[in-house]
């Protein structure tokens, strides 16, 4: 009779523990999901805004319709991808659209003394500040969760429950080359 109960006492912990483990895994994959979601929302943020800046260059540089073409291209792109992987590749092209846009602006005095232009300009820079906080938040929940998936006990309600690993948002391999700086 006691070694019954012994069993009985063994699985209902067993069971607790993989209740817990499997409660757990779910928080950490529903936070992943979530991150993700806020690195869309800053990513949509960004893509409102390009219309707008593009319109204003248009206004002032009739003549650089590559530049712009570019930029509505890249944003096009970027909007129709999934998945960190593609949409990492697809948003680091429309940066440097941006940059590129940029660049341009400053041959437009009359671009650069805007207020409008200004005003969007910051936003921009506001938008990307977001964008870079919400990648981070998104690769420390993606971190979390795999280490969660990987690690012993949670591995074996993990394996059993067929989590998966998250993909990192992933820079660019040109992203960390140094930028040429060139002074007159």
């Amino acid at each position: 009779m006691v070694g019954l109960i012994v069993i009985v006492a063994v699985v209902v912990v067993l069971l607790i523990a993989v209740v817990v483990l499997f409660n757990a895994l779910v928080r950490k994959r529903n936070r992943t999901e979530n991150a993700w979601a806020q690195v869309d929302v800053q990513l949509t943020k960004r893509h409102d805004l390009v219309p707008n800046l593009v319109e204003t260059v248009r206004g002032y540089a009739t003549h650089e319709r590559q530049t712009l073409q570019a930029v509505t291209d890249a944003r096009a792109a970027a909007t129709a991808t999934q998945g960190p992987a593609a949409r990492a590749a697809a948003e680091d092209a429309l940066t440097s659209a941006l940059t590129r846009i940029m660049a341009v602006a400053e041959n437009y005095p009359q671009l650069r003394a805007s207020e409008n232009f200004h005003a969007l300009q910051d936003e921009l820079a506001s938008i990307e500040n977001g964008i870079a906080y919400s990648r981070q938040y998104y690769n420390d929940s993606v971190l979390s969760y795999d280490n969660a998936i990987s690690t012993f006990p949670s591995v074996i309600v993990a394996r059993l429950f067929a989590f998966r690993p998250r993909e990192y948002f992933r820079a660019a391999a040109d992203a960390t080359t140094p930028v040429p700086v060139s002074l007159p």
